[in-house]
């Protein structure tokens, strides 16, 4: 063999090893980069997939909410309020009577709300209707009645806890 031809094996063997070499780090790249790709996609998933338990764990770690003052509402008008995460109304009806509510339509979880003048609780998305004494639904599409709460009225307050 001359000196030439084993030079050029030499040179054509370090051309393949280079280029295996740059193959594999492409392909090494390439599958980080799919991963990156997959773990970016997975994350929003996971987050509206754990969100509801994480939201019945906040919501059950409330069990009382004290309204400050809210026992000067006048009758005949509504306070919109947190209880957890939730919106929630206390009613302070023509009667004398208090009521807490959950404020989130059962129907597709709009908020909804107090209407005094036509003695109802109104939710503008669909147009369910419930008792604003009991929280019962009364029509519409609502499949069932709003969470009612227990009520204490006080000095200092009013004491809103899970009935």
């Amino acid at each position: 063999m001359s000196h030439s031809a084993i030079s050029e094996n030499i040179v054509e063997e370090h051309a393949e090893n280079g280029d295996v070499k740059a193959r594999r780090a492409f392909l090494a790249a390439a599958g980080a980069a799919g991963v990156c790709y997959a773990a970016a996609l997975a994350y929003p998933v996971y987050r509206y997939l754990a969100s509801p338990s994480e939201m019945a764990l906040s919501a059950s770690a409330v069990t009382e909410v004290t309204l400050k003052d809210a026992q000067k509402l006048p009758t005949g008008s509504v306070l919109m309020f947190k209880f957890g995460p939730s919106p929630a109304m206390l009613i302070h009806h023509e009667n004398g009577q208090w009521v807490a509510l959950t404020a989130v339509c059962t129907h597709l979880g709009c908020t909804v709300q107090y209407e005094p003048q036509m003695d109802r609780i109104h939710c503008a998305c669909h147009g369910g209707v419930y008792n604003p004494y009991t929280g019962a639904n009364v029509s519409g599409p609502p499949p069932k009645p709003l969470k009612l709460f227990k009520v204490a009225v006080n000095d200092a307050g009013v004491e809103v806890s899970r009935a």
